[in-house]
């Protein structure tokens, strides 16, 4: 659903977009993932036909964004981390000024308004005038707007920028309502996560390159340098880290929330004997669990040059 080949955006002498290439299939949820200034931005304004690339090409449904614009602009629905807002307008009729852009027929217009309002849960505040709505809400009417030409491919930059932590679970849940409609959803952000939560398939860009893609579990995997075991004990912690790191295949051990936490570096197949010679020391065990690593380990992994 969207192809990016060998895609380069330059600013004078900046390059923000580094000889990028990217898949997403159809109904993928996927995050893109980096710090202020990795080029996040810049992509996904190429793929809006906001910006032109200085070199390469992309394709929404096989339609390109640099030779096909206009068709791309009834593909795609755009949400910028910043939207403008009107002075004195109310949000039905925010809605309409957009659907009439998007030349939504006069005679169904008032039918989609009511259903992208309905989807977003903004039919209490169909009335209400735009400014004083709360950010949470402001930013729902912003999705409800990119819904109106029921696009096929969603491009949401940083869309909880700023909300509370009920507003974004409350948009979290909305994406995901429209990833089962069959929406594609390509969402960048650096709260982690959130799309740890929601995407399938993530993106990592450092410095205009992407520095690795894929689904979740198949990077964490592949950049996985220790295992990390969180133990839980009746017996004086303190004493069972110290016959821990007594053991070769222990690099460090730590109480962390009550708990020790073991960097432990032989093969996977080691943990049961090392288990067996702490508890032979006479360290009370009560658990003992791998810590899975999470979006936030891969992240910190591969941006520091781990797979590259």
């Amino acid at each position: 659903m969207v192809r990016i080949e060998n895609l380069t955006k330059e600013y004078r002498k900046l390059r923000a977009v580094d000889d990028l290439s990217l898949t997403i299939e159809e109904g993928d949820a996927f995050g893109f993932i980096g710090p202020n200034g990795a080029g996040k931005t810049t992509t996904i304004r190429v793929l809006a036909t906001l910006l032109a690339p200085t070199s390469g090409e992309a394709y929404i449904d096989s339609v390109s964004v640099t030779k096909e614009p206009a068709k791309v602009r009834n593909l795609v629905g755009y949400m910028p981390d910043f939207f403008g807002v009107y002075d004195d307008v109310k949000a039905w009729e925010y809605l309409d000024f957009f659907a009439a852009a998007h030349r939504v027929p006069a005679a169904r217009r008032k039918r989609v308004i009511e259903d992208v309002l309905e989807l977003t849960d903004l039919t209490g505040k169909r009335d209400a005038f735009v400014d004083d709505l709360s950010r949470g809400m402001k930013q729902r009417l912003c999705l409800a707007k990119t819904l109106l030409h029921d696009p096929k491919v969603l491009l949401l930059d940083e869309p909880a920028s700023g909300l509370d932590p009920r507003a974004r679970i409350e948009l979290r849940e909305l994406l995901k309502e429209l990833r089962k409609m069959g929406k594609t959803i390509f969402i960048s952000s650096h709260i982690l996560p959130e799309l740890a939560e929601f995407c399938n398939r993530i993106g990592i860009l450092e410095q205009g390159k992407l520095v690795v893609s894929g689904p979740v579990h198949e990077i964490a995997a592949k950049v996985r340098t220790r295992n990390a075991l969180e133990i839980g004990v009746c017996s004086d912690a303190q004493e069972a880290v110290q016959v821990c790191l007594k053991h070769p295949s222990v690099r460090t051990a730590e109480v962390t929330d009550g708990r020790i936490v073991v960097e432990f570096i032989g093969e996977k197949e080691q943990v049961p004997d090392f288990l067996l010679a702490i508890l032979q020391q006479g360290v009370k065990v009560t658990s003992l669990v791998e810590s899975e690593m999470d979006l936030e380990d891969v992240f910190l992994q591969v941006t520091k040059g781990v797979v590259s």
